[in-house]
This record gives C-alpha cells, sequence and structure tokens, in this order.
C-alpha cells in the first residue's frame, strides 16, 4: 500500500472523455501520416494536435506561450500518452507544428 506522500493527484474534469474521443477517430495517426514524423521528436504533430484540441475544448483562452501551463496539474501522460509532459507543449513545438499544417 502507498503512503500518502507518494500518492499524486492530476486533475482530468471533462478532458478524459475529449481525449478518448480524439483516439476513437484517429486525428494523431492521419494526421502523423500526413505530415510526417521526424527522428528525436518527443511529441509527434498528431499528439500536439491532439493536446490543442484538448486545450480548446477546457474552456481555457490564453496565449500560445502559456499554452503549456494549461497542462500544469492535469494527467498529461493520461491524456496525450506515456512520457509526455507539459513542458513538451510548449510554443516553439506548437509553431513548428502548425507551419507543417
Amino acid at each position: 500500500m502507498q503512503k500518502a506522500s507518494q500518492i499524486k493527484v492530476e486533475n482530468l474534469d471533462h478532458l478524459g472523455l475529449i481525449a478518448g474521443l480524439v483516439d476513437e477517430i484517429g486525428i494523431v495517426e492521419k494526421i502523423n501520416e500526413l505530415v510526417g514524423e521526424q527522428p528525436g521528436e518527443i511529441v509527434s504533430p498528431g499528439l500536439v494536435v491532439k493536446a490543442m484540441i484538448v486545450n480548446g475544448l477546457g474552456m481555457v483562452s490564453a496565449p500560445l506561450y502559456l499554452f503549456s501551463k494549461f497542462f500544469e496539474g492535469k494527467a498529461t501522460e493520461h491524456l496525450l500518452g506515456a512520457g509526455i509532459q507539459a513542458s513538451h507543449l510548449n510554443d516553439d513545438r506548437l509553431g513548428r507544428v502548425l507551419d507543417k499544417l
């Protein structure tokens, strides 16, 4: 059994439903297929778009440079995938993906 100090609580709200629908539709795979992935990318273009959809439907209106702040305190790995951290979703990464799109 885990001690209380080892438990980490993260917020999902309705974002889990949105992430599940994006996965079911297959948006991530389709965008990765069309845009292409580069070796060494931590977050694929499809996952960046998924993060933008989750953020947009999270009822938050903020500038692009604050995008990663939205995912702080949220279950980012659960929403977007293992190993994905809020810091990976910075404005530089989003801008590069938007340029490709």
